[in-house]
């Protein structure tokens, strides 16, 4: 019988359940590998019964492991309460915040950005993670989401960060190449630079079809900022959020007035981390430097 119930081994369980890799677990927990499968053997022997199935490929959670992991959470969000009813007092925002974003605005706008925010609170530790996919909240990959969907399945707060302008950009030594483009339809049989089709992670991003018909990439890539410096180069036309390219004097835009698409962004947050002052510190300072920056967003 577990005695006196011991929450790092149930943090360390949740960990694992999370991220289905020992190694990966044990980085986030900030503790050695070998610490961590002691955790869950302890875990296992207390319960008598195996929570995970190794492979391979990783842990996979037994049916045991399953039905924990539901009594599991439970105890993390009475844990998150109680945490949040004794901060409540204090004004100090300290600990560490994960962002998830995707990459363009992680990279171009927040990135050069989050300074100020680590000034402003000098006890908060600031995670960056600006890659090309969706955050999923539940498995804890991030404290904070930013996405170009909402998403408000489970306990999970949504807002609507705004909305941005996209148009396709060239690279301005090549402007005279694309002089002669008068309507989105001349763009047929133009080198494009794009997505992946089948790693596109969100249908926001499936741009091409919304241009022209007939637009055919030559060159590929899942990643925007890899896009970006591909277009900048003189590889293609090529999709872009405004906020990445108009103040870069590497690209000129191709029919402003004609083509332009618009997407929004959302932030999520798990309701039990809500509360917390460094999430709500983090939450305010995107929330406000997006408002003041919506001219950057939506330009005129």
């Amino acid at each position: 019988m577990l005695k006196p119930f011991d929450w790092d081994l149930l943090r360390s369980f949740l960990a694992v359940a999370r991220s289905g890799k020992l190694t990966l677990a044990a980085r986030r927990l900030r503790i050695d590998h070998s610490t961590l499968s002691r955790r869950i053997t302890a875990l296992e022997t207390a319960l008598k019964t195996r929570l995970f199935d190794k492979s391979l490929n990783g842990y996979t959670l037994t049916p045991d492991g399953e039905r924990l992991l539901g009594e599991a959470e439970r105890m993390e969000s009475a844990v998150m309460a109680i945490q949040n009813d004794i901060a409540a007092g204090h004004s100090d925002v300290s600990g560490t915040v994960r962002i998830g974003t995707p990459d363009g605005f992680g990279t171009k706008y927040l990135a050069p950005r989050i300074g100020a925010l680590a000034e402003r609170h000098p006890g908060l530790d600031i995670e960056l993670v600006a890659n090309p996919r969706a955050f999923s909240l539940s498995k804890r990959e991030a404290d904070i989401a930013i996405g170009l969907s909402p998403t408000g399945h489970g306990r999970l707060h949504t807002e609507k960060l705004s909305d941005y302008e996209l148009g396709v950009y060239g690279a301005s030594h090549r402007a005279a190449d694309f002089s002669d483009i008068a309507e989105a339809a001349d763009m047929q049989g133009r080198p494009f630079v794009s997505y992946i089709d089948d790693l596109i992670y969100t249908p926001e991003l499936d741009y091409l079809p919304l241009i022209a018909r007939a637009l055919t990439p030559r060159l590929k890539s899942s990643n925007l900022i890899a896009q970006a410096e591909a277009v900048a180069s003189g590889a293609g036309l090529g999709v872009l959020p405004c906020f990445l390219a108009d103040r870069d004097p590497r690209f000129f835009r191709v029919l402003p007035g004609k083509v332009r698409l618009v997407r929004s962004l959302f932030m999520t947050v798990h309701v039990d981390m809500r509360p917390l002052s460094r999430i709500r510190a983090t939450l305010d300072f995107i929330r406000e430097s997006v408002l003041e920056d919506r001219a950057i967003f939506l330009p005129a």
